[in-house]
Parts: C-alpha cells; structure tokens; sequence
C-alpha cells in the first residue's frame, strides 16, 4: 500500500482537504482509506447503545456487524499507543492511505495551512513534508498549492507515490 499523509496545525483545512482528496482519488478509480490521528480521549461509540454497555463492562474488542458495514472498537486499557506501521498493518490493501496527523512519522506528506490561524509552518524543520497547501502562498521552497486546488494537489501525491 502507497502511504501519503496531510499534515498541519489545528484549523489549517485538513480534514476538508482529505475528504475532498478521498472524493477525488477514488473518482480516478483507486482505492483510499485513511488514518486519523485524535490527540484527546474520543469514542466513536454512544452511551446506552448495547456495543457501549459491552465496552464499558471491560471487553477488550467490540465489533459491530450489519449488512451495510462492519466496525471494529478495541481498548487499550491502559497499553501504549499503536504505532502507524501497527495501524496501516491492520488495514484491508488499497492502492492509498490518507493519512491525517501523525506529524512526527516518518512519511510523505503535505503540509495543509492557513495565513489566518497564526501559527508558523511545519515545512522548515521537517524534510517529510514534500509540498504545502495554502490559503495564501508563504516563503518556502517546496510546492505550493491552492487549498481548494484538490485535483492539482491529487494529482501532486499520486505522482509522488507512483500511482
């Protein structure tokens, strides 16, 4: 599997830049999943739902299964975080994986940012980070691309992993 990440700090347009990546990388007919990284506590789950109650009694795995789709939810209960490679091992193979966060790993990436927020760029200190996407182009001397240029910034990435 092909490995390329989106990068940035908090409110720089990752998460719409992905999604909008995943939209138009599958409409190229390849096959992308993702990876997020949550830096907080979070639950995909509900309080009260039946697979909640099971969690909360101390399983260790709870999957859901229907005829639309299947999940997965398992509880660390205390053990260290799964490293990426641990994580993309657990995937079905795709053509791409998306990654979103995961800024200290060692792959691919492109930095997503915005003039607005303040907050200088990764890009200086980190040789990873192959191209930025931007709201407003800053100094730099890797690529920049339009934020909302998502075919030129698919097209970027899948030149980069050969696909």
């Amino acid at each position: 599997m092909k490995v390329f990440g989106v990068t940035g700090w908090k409110n720089a347009g990752k998460t719409g830049l992905v999604e909008r990546l995943v939209t138009e990388i599958t409409a190229r007919g390849f096959s992308v999943s993702t990876v997020k990284h949550a830096h907080h506590s979070f639950d995909v789950d509900q309080p009260g739902r039946d697979s909640h109650r099971h969690r909360e009694a101390g399983a260790q795995e709870v999957m859901l299964s229907s005829g639309a789709r299947w999940a997965l939810m398992h509880e660390l209960r205390g053990a260290e975080e799964l490293s990426l490679g641990d994580l993309l091992a657990r995937l079905s193979p795709v053509d791409l994986v998306l990654i979103e966060g995961f800024k200290r790993e060692g792959h691919p990436k492109i930095e997503a940012w915005r003039a607005e927020t303040g907050h200088p760029l990764i890009a200086p200190g980190d040789a990873t980070i192959r191209a930025l996407a931007a709201d407003t182009p800053p100094e730099t001397d890797r690529p920049v691309f339009d934020l909302n240029d998502t075919a030129a910034i698919a097209d970027f990435i899948l030149s980069e992993v050969e696909l």
